[in-house]
C-alpha cells in the first residue's frame, strides 16, 4: 500500500505598485498611519510641528483577497469578495500579491459563503 500527499505552501509575496496588474489578487499587509508631531507626546526627541510621526500596523483585513481592477498609480482599485470595492493608496499600504490558485480558491469560497448568507 502506498499513500502520496498533494501538499504545497504557498507564499505571499510583497509587490511594487507597478508589478500589480489587473486579475491579480492582492491583500494589505500593512497600513502606515501618519500623525501631526505635536499630537505626539510619547517621544524623547524634538520634532518639527510640521513633521509627521509615522506608525505601521498590521492590516484589519490581511489575508482577504482582493481582486485588482485596475490600477491608476499610486492608486489600486479593487473588488472585494464580500461585495463592494476597496482603494488602496500604495504609499500608506503595503500590498502582497496571493498565489492566484490560492486566491481564487478563497474568493471562491467567500463568494459561496455570501450567497448562502443572503439566501
Amino acid at each position: 500500500m502506498e499513500t502520496t500527499t498533494n501538499f504545497a505552501t504557498n507564499v505571499a509575496a510583497r509587490v511594487a505598485g507597478e508589478d500589480i496588474k489587473r486579475g491579480d489578487y492582492v491583500t494589505a499587509l500593512t497600513e502606515i498611519y501618519e500623525l501631526p508631531s505635536f499630537l505626539w507626546c510619547c517621544s524623547g526627541g524634538t520634532l518639527a510641528a510640521d513633521e509627521p510621526v509615522r506608525s505601521v500596523y498590521k492590516a484589519s483585513d490581511a489575508g482577504q483577497p482582493n481582486k485588482v481592477i485596475a490600477v491608476c498609480l499610486p492608486f489600486v482599485y479593487t473588488k472585494q469578495a464580500r461585495g463592494g470595492t476597496a482603494i488602496f493608496d500604495i504609499r500608506k499600504h503595503q500590498l502582497a500579491r496571493l498565489d492566484r490558485d490560492s486566491g481564487r480558491k478563497v474568493w471562491k469560497r467567500l463568494r459561496k459563503n455570501l450567497k448562502k448568507k443572503r439566501k
